[in-house]
């Protein structure tokens, strides 16, 4: 099965966008702000909480980073007034990095402010290896007058271990995920699957030893082991920690992990931007082929997801 899910993974930037969105239609919510609540109110009806993403990134013109500011602030508001337990996570390029770096800081801190207010969170997502050092800075720079607001690392990076050593001191909260530019030089990241897991329990063990809350993401059995193995060595308490999961992803662990008692938060991404994230989701991780033709087969069947 593994060879029809990377055919598919490859072809899929030459497949024709229809059908395109039938794969990628399960782990996106829509392209509207209402669509997004619509999928958040679900979720939290099921026990889980969630973070909304407004797809896009690697913007050219400051007019688009404005226009995502706009709808994140209508995010967060819709989120407050409709009581929903949801935050937002945000693209540092898409709030304009590679335009200007004040400017990416000026439009993230206003978010930041806002969910201040109103008591909420922003989750700075990590791109590529180029954004790092930026990302960080920008995190860092941020945390020293704001505690809502969190970051992303990701295993497959040979430096990560050096990036956890440098933002331990501020107690970053974090989101460790395994990374998604798996196409990057081998003196970037790891290659061998084995070692990302290695290196993502060692980060995990490392930051939650170090007080740091985590949102320990992941699909992969194994590391969702590890993360339990950890939190029971350290008698975490439930509000210690979080899991996530990408939206549409491996229905039946989800619901493992939340009746066991754990919190678990679903990456929810909307907008119009659909197409560019369903390719490289797909092709990062050609498993969700599985996932996504088996929640296909199980709704052709009748059958309770």
């Amino acid at each position: 099965m593994n060879w029809f899910n990377n055919l598919i993974a490859t072809i899929l930037p030459i497949v024709p966008r229809p059908i395109v969105k039938i794969f990628s239609r399960p782990y996106l919510a829509g392209e509207s702000v209402d669509d997004a609540i619509r999928v958040v109110k679900d979720l939290n009806a099921q026990q889980m909480c969630a973070t909304l993403d407004l797809l896009g990134e690697e913007v050219k013109v400051k007019e688009d980073s404005l226009n995502a500011l706009k709808i994140y602030t209508q995010i967060l508001n819709a989120i407050d007034r409709e009581k929903l337990d949801a935050n937002i996570s945000v693209k540092p390029t898409h709030m304009g990095l590679k335009i200007d770096k004040e400017f990416c800081y000026t439009n993230i801190k206003s978010l930041v402010e806002l969910a201040k207010k109103l008591d909420n969170f922003v989750r700075i997502d990590m791109e590529d290896s180029s954004c790092v050092d930026e990302t960080i800075e920008l995190f860092l720079r941020l945390r020293k007058d704001y505690d809502n607001v969190g970051t992303v690392f990701q295993a497959y990076l040979r430096r990560l271990l050096d990036d956890i050593n440098t933002t331990l001191p501020h107690k970053p909260n974090l989101r460790l995920c395994k990374g998604a530019y798996y196409w990057e030089k081998r003196d970037v990241v790891f290659k061998e699957p084995e070692i990302v897991n290695c290196n993502f329990s060692y980060a995990l063990e490392k930051l939650l030893s170090n007080d740091c809350y985590v949102g320990i993401a992941t699909h992969d059995e194994k590391v969702v082991w590890q993360g339990l193995k950890l939190i029971d060595q350290l008698q975490l308490k439930p509000e210690q920690y979080e899991f996530q999961m990408l939206l549409g992803v491996d229905h039946e662990l989800r619901r493992i992990i939340v009746n066991e008692g754990h919190k678990l938060r679903i990456y929810v991404p909307f907008g119009k931007e659909w197409f560019a994230y369903s390719v490289r989701r797909l092709k990062e991780n050609p498993k969700m082929v599985n996932y996504i033709i088996g929640n296909l087969f199980n709704k052709i069947l009748g059958r309770k997801q």
